[in-house]
């Protein structure tokens, strides 16, 4: 990649930072298709953590002992590039589909307890992780619904005559700054979302990561910092990072000597930093396979090492004594309009939902928003109404008859 492209992007990103919220790309911007272009689309609102400048974030007084336990000596390193290795896609794949892309169930296994229901707009031929040849990896499954502005992700997904199952399931909603319930996982193991951490060839050929990235490290602490909602381990030592702790690549360190293309990914490890997000190899950063990456290029960065980086100071560590409780969301009613019909009739479905994150009715219709919507019941259905918050989910059911 010429610097020149680079100038001009950042040029350019630095005017759109200047215009109005209203002048940001739009979900609907995005192309529909696998390991596409977002078009400068960047999930989630500006307040998310995901998407907070911490350049000038103080440091966490405990940085150092951090960082020594996770390994001063340990190296970067990038995990995605082009091509294959053993036969995988190095990376983790996504794929944007239309409003218009049918959904269906997916059947949930070991963590169904902690996963939204669905229906989901997975698509038959839906890239998995180590496509491929998924193999054993984690077989995360990442699709982005740019219509309604959803973000829908599956871990250990297989897919078998056309039809999904998966460990666990989480829906996004990307124009809101929700979460899930303090301690429920997602199909990541810090119970954050994957996909906005991933680096991806069209932001950093536009010249600009606007977002944190994901990176994992092999032994975490029994607990969790903001954002992330879950743990993954049964380690108390105070000095190993809990899940949700943010690196940050020194300001003093001169990215100066890499390629155009490695100083994208460095300067947003300076502003916005990487949020450990599993359980994994050591200071692994999460990215999209893609066959333009130059991996020559990406390889330069495991000069790198833990010593380059701080801890940006953390908000409270939650562990099992302290971890939030409140009440789940009120459904006050949850209601059809009609009890009984002729099969293909439309039925209005209302709610009274109060304290939600986030609502999904399960089966057809997946997550909403507002209080109401129309479904046309072909066969007699139960429909049921998963509202959540950060303190847990309610559920409430109503039945239409089709006669």
């Amino acid at each position: 990649m010429r610097k020149t492209t680079n100038v001009l992007a950042a040029v350019t990103l630095a005017l759109a930072c200047a215009s109005s919220a209203l002048a940001q790309p739009s979900c609907s911007s995005m192309t529909t298709g696998q390991l596409t272009s977002l078009n400068g689309f960047v999930p989630f609102p500006a307040a998310s953590l995901w998407n907070t400048d911490i350049s000038a974030a103080p440091v966490d007084p405990n940085s150092a002992n951090i960082i020594s336990y996770i390994g001063s000596a340990i190296t970067l390193h990038p995990d995605f590039g082009s091509g294959t290795y053993h036969s995988q896609t190095m990376g983790i794949p996504y794929q944007v589909v239309s409003g218009t892309q049918s959904k269906v169930t997916v059947k949930l296994g070991a963590y169904s307890s902690e996963s939204d229901p669905g229906p989901m707009p997975i698509p038959s031929n839906a890239l998995i992780e180590g496509y491929p040849k998924p193999g054993t990896s984690d077989r995360h499954v990442l699709v982005l619904e740019k219509d309604g502005c959803w973000l829908y992700e599956l871990y250990n997904a297989t897919v078998k005559n056309g039809i999904w199952s998966a460990a666990s399931s989480a829906i996004w909603d990307m124009a809101s700054n929700g979460q899930r319930p303090f301690t429920w996982t997602s199909a990541d193991a810090a119970g954050l979302p994957i996909f906005p951490g991933l680096v991806r060839y069209d932001e950093v050929a536009a010249g600009a990561i606007n977002h944190a990235l994901r990176f994992t490290v092999p032994y975490t602490r029994r607990g969790f910092v903001a954002p992330a909602m879950h743990w993954a381990s049964s380690i108390s030592d105070p000095n190993a990072p809990p899940m949700g702790t943010r690196l940050r690549l020194k300001a003093s360190f001169d990215i100066s000597r890499f390629p155009a293309d490695d100083q994208v990914i460095l300067t947003a490890l300076k502003r916005y930093g990487m949020i450990l997000a599993d359980n994994g190899s050591a200071i692994f950063i999460s990215g999209a396979p893609d066959n333009r990456w130059n991996n020559n290029n990406l390889n330069l960065l495991k000069s790198i090492t833990g010593s380059d980086f701080e801890v940006v100071q953390m908000g409270a560590v939650y562990t099992d004594t302290n971890v939030p409780t409140g009440p789940p969301p009120a459904i006050g009613s949850f209601s059809a309009s009609v009890s009984s019909v002729t099969s293909g009739t439309p039925v209005t479905l209302s709610w009274n939902v109060t304290n939600s994150l986030y609502n999904i009715i399960s089966p057809q219709v997946g997550p909403v928003r507002g209080t109401s919507g129309v479904v046309t019941p072909a066969q007699t259905t139960t429909y049921t109404l998963y509202s959540t918050n950060q303190y847990g989910r309610s559920t409430a059911s109503v039945t239409v008859t089709v006669r």
